[in-house]
C-alpha cells in the first residue's frame, strides 16, 4: 500500500513538473487572473470559486484530458533509485543491441555522405529558398535525380538484427520456452496467451457490436450503427479523452474519427501551433539536409506507387520534411530505448560542446516510413493538424516499430507474440512453414513495421488504427498478423517454398480487419 502511494505522488510530480512548462498551464494561470475580476469570486472561499470556474468554463475538462494523455504516454514509475537509462529501456542486453543497431544506421548514413560528396545540412541559397516557398504545394511534381541515394535501412535489415538478439544470462537458450519455442526470436520476453488477449480485447468479443462487421450485415443499421454515431457525437460534445478512447474500442463512424481521434491524442490545433507548424516550414525552407533526400526517396519508392496515397504526394512531403526540422519530437527519447544520434560542427569531431542531433528530431527515416503518414491523409486536410496528428502518432506509438526494447509494444515482443500464437495455435502450419524455410516472421514482419499501412485498404487500416488508439497497445497487429495466416491456412499448407507462401499472402486488400480478429481470438477453441 506504501510503495502504491510512492508510486502515485512520483507520478503526480512527474505529470505536475511537465505540465509546468506547457502552453496549457499558461493559459490556466490567465484564466485564473481573469476569474478574480468576477463577482463571485469571493476571498473567503477563494480555492473554491476558482476550482468552480474552471469547471463552468471548460478549462477543468482541458486540464483532464492533459492529465489523461500525460498518464497515457508515460511509462510506468520506477524505483527512485534506479538510473535514467532504467526509464528508456530497464534490460542491458537490449540497450546494447539498440545502441548497436544505431552505431550501424549511422554508419551507413556517414558512407553515404561521404561517396556522394554531400554534406548533412547546407543553408540553401536565396534563389533556391524562392523556388522551393513557391511549389511548396506541389512537391511531388519536382523528380530531383534520387538514383544514388539508397534507404538507410530497410525492415528486413532490421529483422536479421532482432533473430540474432540473444539474452547473454541463457547459454544456448537454456531456457525452457525457448527450446520449445521454434521461430526466429530467440529472446525470454512475457507476451500474453491467448486467454489473457480476450481478456484485454474484451470488447472485440463476438457478442458486442463493431464497427467493421455490424455496419455490413443485413441487421437493419439502426440496430447497431445509428445508436453507435449517437454515442460518438455525446463523446465528442463532452470533450473527454478518456470516453473518447473506451469508444473507439468499436470503432468510430467515419464521419467522426478525424475528430475522435485528434481528442484522444489531445491535439487542439490552436494560433499557436499554427505558427509553430509555419516555423518548421520556415526551417525547410532555409536548409537544406540529407535525410531530405531520403524522404524525397522513400516518398517515391512507397507511397508514390500506391494506389491509394499517391494522391498525398505533396502532402507527405510537407508532413515529413517539417517532421525531421521537429526538436519538441527529441522528448519521446526519454522513454525510447533509442538515443538521437549526434553529428558534430565540422573541425570539432568529439567535443561534446560542438555536438548537435542529427536530423534535428533525432529520427533517422528508413524505407517505408512514410506509411506512416499516408493514411492519415485521408482523415485531415489542413497541413499543420495533419502533421500534429501524425507526430502524437509517432511520439505515442510508431516509433516503437523501428526500436529494440522489451516493452509489450515495442516490435521485439509483437514478432515473439506473433510467433508464439501461430505455433501454439496452428503448430501443423508453422511446422510446415519452418520445414520448407518459410518462416512466418520473414513474411509477417513488414506488415507490422508499417503497422499494415500499405499492406489493407484503407477503410479497414483506419479500423485496425481506432484499436491501437483504444487500446493504447500495439499488441492488435501481432494479432492480426496471426489471424492473417489462419485465414489462409488451407491454401499455406499446399506450398512448398518460402517464395510460393510469399504469393499467397502477397494481397491484403480484400481482406477484412474485424472479421479476422474476432474469429482468431472469440471463435477458435482453445
Amino acid at each position: 500500500m506504501l510503495q502504491e502511494e510512492e508510486d502515485l505522488s512520483l507520478t503526480i510530480a512527474h505529470i505536475v513538473q511537465k505540465l509546468k512548462g506547457s502552453r496549457l498551464y499558461s493559459q490556466l494561470e490567465r484564466q485564473a487572473w481573469v476569474s478574480l475580476q468576477k463577482p463571485e469570486i469571493k476571498l473567503e472561499s477563494l480555492k473554491e470559486d476558482i476550482k468552480e470556474f474552471f469547471k463552468i468554463s471548460g478549462w477543468e475538462k482541458k486540464l483532464q484530458n492533459a492529465v489523461y494523455s500525460e498518464l497515457t504516454v508515460f511509462p510506468l514509475p520506477r524505483h527512485p533509485a534506479a538510473p535514467p537509462e532504467h526509464l528508456k529501456e530497464p534490460l542491458v542486453y537490449m540497450r546494447k543491441a539498440q545502441g548497436s543497431w544505431e552505431k550501424r544506421i549511422l554508419k551507413s548514413l556517414n558512407s553515404m555522405c561521404t561517396e556522394l560528396s554531400i554534406p548533412l545540412a547546407r543553408k540553401r541559397p536565396v534563389v533556391e529558398q524562392k523556388e522551393l516557398l513557391n511549389k511548396w504545394n506541389e512537391m511531388g511534381t519536382d523528380e530531383p535525380d534520387l538514383s544514388l541515394f539508397r534507404p538507410v535501412y530497410a525492415p528486413k535489415d532490421f529483422l536479421e538484427v532482432l533473430i540474432n538478439l540473444r539474452n547473454p544470462n541463457y547459454e544456448n537458450g537454456d531456457h525452457l520456452n525457448l527450446k520449445t519455442h521454434l521461430g526466429l526470436i530467440q529472446v525470454p520476453l512475457k507476451v500474453k496467451y491467448i486467454s489473457e488477449l480476450k481478456e484485454f480485447f474484451i470488447e472485440l468479443s463476438l457478442n458486442t457490436g463493431q464497427l467493421g462487421i455490424d455496419d455490413a450485415t443485413q441487421v437493419p443499421p439502426e440496430l447497431f450503427e445509428n445508436e453507435h454515431v449517437r454515442l460518438g457525437q455525446k463523446v465528442l460534445a463532452e470533450q473527454d479523452s478518456a470516453a473518447a478512447q473506451q469508444y473507439i474500442r468499436q470503432g468510430s463512424p467515419t464521419a467522426l474519427r478525424a475528430e475522435l481521434w485528434a481528442l484522444i491524442l489531445n491535439v487542439s490545433n490552436q494560433p499557436e501551433d499554427l505558427l509553430y507548424y509555419e516555423q518548421l516550414k520556415s526551417n525547410v525552407i532555409q536548409h537544406d539536409l540529407l535525410v531530405d533526400s531520403l524522404i524525397y526517396k522513400d516518398v517515391k519508392l512507397t507511397a508514390s506507387n500506391d494506389d491509394y496515397y499517391f494522391v498525398f504526394e505533396d502532402y507527405l512531403y510537407q508532413v515529413l520534411l517539417c517532421f525531421s526540422r521537429d526538436t519538441s519530437v527529441l522528448g519521446h527519447f526519454a522513454y525510447n530505448s533509442a538515443s538521437p544520434p549526434k553529428s558534430y560542427i565540422r573541425g570539432k569531431l568529439g567535443m561534446e560542446d560542438y555536438a548537435v542531433f542529427y536530423p534535428p528530431n533525432g529520427v533517422i527515416p528508413f524505407h517505408g516510413f512514410s506509411m506512416y503518414v499516408a493514411p492519415l491523409c485521408f482523415l485531415y486536410h489542413e497541413p499543420s493538424k495533419l502533421y500534429q496528428i501524425f507526430r502524437e502518432m509517432y511520439v505515442r506509438f510508431f516509433f516503437r516499430l523501428h526500436s529494440i526494447s522489451s516493452h509489450p509494444s515495442g516490435i521485439v515482443s509483437l514478432c515473439l507474440l506473433f510467433e508464439t500464437l501461430l505455433q501454439t495455435h496452428l503448430p501443423q502450419l508453422f511446422y510446415h512453414l519452418r520445414e520448407i524455410g518459410a518462416q512466418p516472421l520473414r513474411i509477417s514482419f513488414k506488415w507490422m513495421v508499417r503497422a499494415f499501412s500499405g499492406y489493407l485498404a484503407t477503410d479497414q487500416l483506419l479500423l485496425l488504427w481506432d484499436r491501437i488508439l483504444g487500446y493504447n497497445s500495439l499488441e492488435i497487429l501481432a494479432v492480426l498478423a496471426a489471424a492473417v495466416f489462419a485465414f489462409r491456412a488451407v491454401n499455406l499448407m499446399e506450398v512448398t517454398s518460402l517464395a510460393a507462401a510469399e504469393a499467397v499472402l502477397a494481397d491484403l486488400s480484400t481482406l477484412k480487419v474485424m472479421p479476422l480478429l474476432q474469429i482468431f481470438l472469440f471463435a477458435t477453441i482453445t
